[in-house]
C-alpha cells in the first residue's frame, strides 16, 4: 500500500461559479490505475465526486480526462507511473468541452461535429450495386490508415489548439472519421467529391494548424492530423484547392519545384492574387520582410543544383498512386 495525494478539479453546478481544485489523501495499492483510484475515492471518501467510466478496458473511451496536463484514458493510466514521472497526481475534465460536473464533460458538441461529416457511406443506386460494394478486402482496410480504430474518447479534441481558438472547428476526430469514408472504395465518386466540397469549407480541413497534439494523445494511434493531411491532398487532386489555404500548398510546391527553394515574396502573390483584400492585408508584412532581407527578388536565378531538386520531385511523383 501507499498513501498518495491527488488533486481533482471540481465543478459543482449551482454552488461553484468557477472550477476549484480539491486535494485528497488516499491509501491505495501501488498497482492501481487512475480510474480505480477515483472509484475507491468515490466509494470511501467523497461520494459526490462525478466522473464517467464503463468498460475499464480502454475500449469505450468514456474515462478520457486530463491527467497531469495530458489527455489520457484513466483506465489505462497507472498511478505509480504518473507519480514517478510528475511527482503528484492532478486530474481534470477534458479541455475545449463544457463541464457538466467535476470530471464529466458535455460531449454533445463533439457528437454534433462527428455527425456533420456525414459518417456513413453513399452507395451507388441499388440496381447497379455489385459485390465489390458490399465487402472490403484487406488492402482496402489498409487505406484507412487505422482511423477506423477511433473510440471517440474526445482526447484529440481536448488537445486541439484550433478548437481552443475556434470552437466552430470541426475537430480532429470528426475529420479523421471523414477520411474513413473518403478512402472507402465503395463511396460513390460524385458523393465523394461532394463530401470533400463540404470539408474544405471554413472550420474544415484547412483550419488545422498541424500542432500534432491530437496524434500525441490518441490512445488508439489513429493519428488524426495525418488523416486531415490526406483529406487536403485528396481535395487538391479533385480540383478543390482554390481557397487561399489550398493555394498555399500548391504554390509552395510549384515554387520549390521551379526555383529549388521557397520564395517568400512570391508565395503570397500566388496564394492571394484572387483575393485582393487579403493581398492588401499582407503588405505590411511584406514591408517588414524586405527590411530584414527576407524577400527574394522575383527574377532571381534558380539555385545551383536545381535539376537535382526537380529530379526529386519527378521521382516522388512516380511513387504516388
Amino acid at each position: 500500500l501507499m498513501r498518495i495525494r491527488l488533486s481533482v478539479k471540481r465543478y459543482r453546478p449551482g454552488s461553484d461559479l468557477l472550477p476549484v481544485w480539491q486535494d485528497y489523501r488516499v491509501e491505495i495499492r501501488s498497482d492501481l490505475t487512475v480510474l480505480e483510484t477515483l472509484i475507491q475515492l468515490k466509494e470511501e471518501e467523497d461520494g459526490s465526486l462525478a466522473f464517467r467510466y464503463s468498460c475499464r478496458s480502454a475500449i469505450c473511451g468514456s474515462c478520457a480526462m486530463k491527467i497531469n496536463g495530458s489527455e489520457k484514458l484513466a483506465c489505462q493510466t497507472a498511478v505509480r507511473e504518473e507519480l514517478e514521472r510528475h511527482g503528484d497526481l492532478r486530474i481534470e475534465s477534458l479541455a475545449n468541452f463544457p463541464v457538466i460536473k467535476d470530471l464529466v464533460a458535455d460531449m454533445g458538441p463533439f457528437w454534433k461535429k462527428v455527425g456533420s461529416v456525414t459518417p456513413w457511406l453513399h452507395f451507388k443506386s441499388e440496381g447497379t450495386r455489385d459485390a465489390s460494394q458490399k465487402h472490403l478486402n484487406r488492402e482496402a482496410f489498409d487505406h484507412f490508415h487505422n482511423v477506423d480504430a477511433c473510440i471517440f474518447c474526445g482526447a484529440c479534441a481536448s488537445a486541439c489548439n484550433s478548437l481552443e481558438v475556434s470552437p466552430q472547428f470541426t475537430g480532429p476526430a470528426a475529420l479523421a472519421k471523414a477520411w474513413r469514408f473518403v478512402a472507402d472504395p465503395r463511396e460513390a465518386g460524385d458523393e465523394k467529391k461532394a463530401r470533400l466540397g463540404e470539408l474544405i469549407a471554413p472550420d474544415g480541413i484547412w483550419d488545422c494548424v498541424r500542432c500534432n497534439y491530437c496524434v500525441e494523445v490518441c490512445p488508439k494511434d489513429v493519428r488524426p492530423m495525418e488523416a486531415i493531411i490526406r483529406l487536403r491532398r485528396e481535395a487538391i487532386q479533385d480540383g478543390l484547392g482554390n481557397s487561399p489555404a489550398g493555394r498555399h500548398i500548391t504554390a509552395f510546391v510549384e515554387i520549390v519545384r521551379k526555383e529549388g527553394r521557397l520564395n517568400e515574396g512570391l508565395q503570397p502573390l500566388k496564394m492571394l492574387w484572387r483575393s485582393p483584400r487579403l493581398l492588401l492585408g499582407v503588405l505590411p508584412l511584406a514591408f517588414n520582410m524586405a527590411l530584414k532581407g527576407k524577400l527574394v527578388l522575383p527574377w532571381h536565378w534558380p539555385i545551383r543544383g536545381i535539376r537535382f531538386v526537380r529530379k526529386l520531385f519527378k521521382t516522388e511523383g512516380t511513387k504516388r498512386p
